[in-house]
């Protein structure tokens, strides 16, 4: 019994394919014509990003209480510390938006934290629109300098800033 050549198959897959696109340009899925986007792809396919620019202030209770409890429960869970963040002092926003106008917003600020080490450090955040959980909410990245322990805003939180 004679087995069949690949020479057979091969072309065989090449008459497949040629079949194949003479359909597709029968059928108009090639070269043709331009149409514009129904109502459904304008409203719903091509939406893309909606920002509304509506980012909280540095100062604002709710980002400094996150900062805090963030800081602490890192230090606590990873590096097995029980170093906390007391009050914040001069807390000053650095800049609003530095970037492209379509990038998302951000609102990066910069302070000091009395660290429950008895040290003043520096301490930089950023409050991203639409960068918490899952996409919802605001999003917030801190460093405190000199506590970047796992290096990820190195060198001296450079990272963070703008």
């Amino acid at each position: 019994m004679r087995m069949p050549s690949m020479r057979l198959s091969s072309g065989l897959g090449r008459r497949t394919a040629m079949a194949a696109a003479v359909v597709a340009a029968g059928l108009g899925f090639g070269a043709g014509e331009g149409r514009a986007a129904n109502p459904l792809e304008l409203n719903f396919w091509l939406s893309g990003p909606r920002y509304e620019a509506r980012v909280p202030l540095c100062d604002d209770s709710w980002v400094t209480s996150a900062v805090a409890s963030r800081f602490g429960e890192k230090e606590s869970q990873y590096w097995n510390s029980a170093l906390r963040i007391a009050p914040f002092e001069d807390i000053r926003e650095e800049a609003f938006r530095p970037w492209h106008y379509a990038s998302i917003p951000r609102r990066f600020c910069r302070g000091y934290a009395l660290v429950s080490d008895g040290s003043r450090r520096a301490i930089y955040y950023s409050i991203g629109e639409d960068q918490g959980d899952a996409g919802f909410g605001w999003g917030i990245e801190s460093c405190v300098v000199g506590l970047d322990r796992n290096w990820a805003f190195n060198p001296h939180c450079r990272m963070a800033r703008p």
